[in-house]
């Protein structure tokens, strides 16, 4: 039986796990899903909490760090970026 790993990238409006998702990426390493990153309009789930409470392990969550004067208006980057991952034992 092989481990096979699902990754989840979420960006939230902030630094909390509670906070609206405002983008969002899935990858699936079981091959099962045929979805693809923008096939919907909706995310997964609304909240980074609500990916942990339906399983999903938080493995990384962006830094935080101070905006450099005039950076706070940037709109080239979502700032926070949170990783999730589930392992799917393949059978």
């Amino acid at each position: 039986m092989a481990t096979k790993q699902q990754v989840l990238v979420l960006y939230l409006s902030s630094s909390a796990l509670d906070a609206n998702v405002i983008a969002w990426a899935r990858y699936d390493g079981t091959g099962k899903d045929d979805h693809m990153s923008g096939d919907s309009d909706e995310p997964l789930y609304r909240s980074g909490m609500e990916a942990l409470a339906d399983g999903w392990r938080l493995i990384q969550a962006s830094p935080l760090a101070a905006h450099a004067p005039g950076d706070e208006f940037r709109t080239g980057y979502l700032k926070y970026e949170f990783f999730f991952e589930k392992l799917i034992n393949d059978e």
